[in-house]
């Protein structure tokens, strides 16, 4: 369907924080919106940083506030509302974090449209694919009224960005909320790998580790991987509760996950279902791991992970 018919038009993208330049999954997400349509953003950042991170193909307006507005403050759903009347957004964006889906879901209550969280894909026409029941099932869904309000699962598009000319600046009258002071900000620390939920590679530890996760990180310092566990691995504080994979965790949907020494209960199995393809690697052969791997080694993972790691090295020369 083309673009300026019954088709999706004007597509504001939500882009609630730019640390610099953007990540991966925004990047993702600009580029589906750019399929879909006309293409502006709104953010909470600054005019001078959301120009430079946003000079690219495709993006024609950046819309922000008067001052900086940080995820909770409310306001940034004034900023939002606001947005979407000047920009008369057909579909609002935003990708599948907790700030985002807050402030969208409060956004579809006032403008009373639907919104549909951990899209997959996104066609013209409207339609919104996700995975439903832990991954089991995809559902087709359409907003019934409003604009289409969704939020997109990272790595569910492959991002193509390219430079382009600097976006136009609108700044809307909205101010940080009076009731909301930042007090500090903090980087968080840094360990050289890519952030969890955006990674497209994952090696995930369970309690088969043991307590030392020395094999699994040098296996994700090879691939490039982000480190994520099972509830088991964080509850023990082998490793912060940030990395827990399952129904009380993140749920990621890497092109590659390897299971270490992870049974692969249902809880574990609803966070990662989705991930292109499944390694696992487990000691006992009856482990529910295995009935949803792609692949599985059946073996111990202080014997298997050694022979991955010098293998991988041999191949890098």
């Amino acid at each position: 369907m083309s673009r300026g018919t019954s088709g999706i038009s004007q597509v504001l993208v939500l882009l609630e924080r730019i640390e610099g330049t953007l990540s991966g999954a925004q990047a993702e997400l600009l580029t589906l919106a750019e399929r879909l349509g006309d293409v502006s953003v709104v953010t909470g950042a600054s005019g001078e940083a959301a120009g430079d991170a946003l000079s690219i193909r495709g993006v024609r307006e950046v819309y922000v506030g008067d001052g900086e507005i940080t995820p909770p403050d409310g306001a940034l759903v004034d900023l939002l509302e606001t947005a979407v009347k000047e920009s008369e957004a057909s579909v609002v964006l935003g990708v599948d974090v907790p700030d985002a889906v807050d402030a969208l879901a409060r956004l579809s209550v006032r403008l009373d449209a639907g919104i549909i969280t951990s899209a997959t894909g996104i066609d013209v026409d409207g339609t919104v694919s996700k995975p439903v029941l832990a991954g089991e099932h995809t559902c087709v869904a359409r907003a019934g009224q409003g604009p289409l309000i969704a939020t997109v699962k990272p790595n569910s598009v492959e991002a193509i960005t390219e430079k382009g000319a600097r976006p136009e600046l609108t700044s809307l009258p909205v101010k940080p909320s009076p009731a909301f002071e930042v007090l500090e900000t903090a980087p968080l620390p840094t360990s050289g790998r890519p952030p969890l939920t955006e990674a497209r590679v994952v090696i995930a530890a369970g309690r088969g580790v043991d307590g030392d996760l020395s094999l699994v990180e040098q296996l994700a310092d090879e691939l490039g991987a982000a480190i994520g566990a099972s509830r088991a691995v964080t509850d023990a504080g082998w490793i912060d509760h940030s990395a827990q994979i399952g129904q009380t965790g993140v749920t990621v949907s890497p092109q590659l996950y390897i299971s270490v020494g992870i049974s692969g209960a249902i809880q574990q199995k609803s966070g990662m279902q989705t991930s292109d393809v499944i390694v696992a690697i487990n000691k006992d052969e009856d482990a529910p791991v295995f009935e949803i791997a792609d692949y599985g080694v059946v073996g111990d993972l202080n014997e298997v992970l050694p022979q991955m790691i010098e293998e991988l090295r041999a191949r890098k020369g």
